[in-house]
């Protein structure tokens, strides 16, 4: 067995046996990865606290031929304030079961980790709307795996200039003549158009210094949540319960 560290975020915890856990860590050194913790759910386990999910910082595991036992960790960021406000709680289950989806063992995953704990960190902002931040990490995160959208010119015939309508379908942006063959689409207003490309582009270290008016949040909203629900094959209970709340 050979003793690693590595730096990640707990997504999830379940209970394995009496006092066991089985976490999931999304790492930047070996990307997503299920871990054994010994005596976790013990009463003053050293452990206990550290198998939380939400919990970022550094983890020394073990790593055998066929799994991972954690032994230790240094959490420098538990995200407490989270999980003393429902609303922003589920916001970010529902950001950790996404990353976790996307999330592959033996990936780099340093963009997706970077993502994810900068916007935990949004969540806690109070001059950054939830609606607008969930929003950001939907298409960042789509954008990371290699799926976001073309915005930057129309898909169909590379022109970069004019208006621009947002075909879910097509995967982009489609110019005002592209679009007469199409026949759907949304109509991006220019602050719109340029806030996807923002997104799009734009440092994970970035992403969250702005904000956009009511009619611009109307369009992000309707086409991330087209855009994901046509392109992540998934339903997340996490997701249905935000919703519910929100409501």
């Amino acid at each position: 067995m050979n003793q690693i560290t590595v730096t990640g975020m707990v997504l999830t915890a379940a209970p394995i046996g009496e006092y066991d856990k089985r976490i999931v860590i999304l790492t930047r050194e070996r990307g997503k990865i299920s871990v054994f913790a010994r005596g976790a759910r013990r009463a003053g386990n050293a452990l206990m606290g550290v198998t939380e999910p939400f919990s970022f910082g550094t983890f020394m595991i073990y790593e055998g031929r066929t799994s991972y036992t954690l032994m230790s960790a240094s959490i420098s960021n538990y995200f407490s304030e989270l999980r003393m406000d429902m609303e922003g709680a589920y916001y970010g289950f529902y950001f950790m079961d996404l990353a976790a989806y996307y999330g592959r063992e033996g990936n780099d995953e340093t963009r997706l980790l970077g993502l994810l704990y900068q916007t935990l960190r949004a969540l806690l902002n109070p001059h950054i709307p939830n609606r607008l931040v969930r929003c950001v990490y939907e298409l960042k995160a789509v954008t990371v795996n290699g799926e976001g959208p073309q915005v930057f010119s129309c898909i169909s015939c590379g022109k970069q200039e004019g208006s621009f309508w947002f075909s879910v379908r097509r995967g982009g942006i489609l110019c005002e003549d592209c679009r007469q063959t199409e026949k759907e689409g949304i109509l991006l207003l220019p602050s719109t158009a340029y806030t996807l490309q923002y997104i799009v582009s734009s440092p994970v270290e970035k992403l969250y210094t702005f904000v956009v008016k009511d009619e611009v949040m109307e369009q992000l909203v309707r086409i991330t949540g087209e855009y994901l629900a046509r392109y992540v094959d998934k339903r997340f209970k996490s997701l249905e319960i935000l919703e519910t709340i929100i409501e």
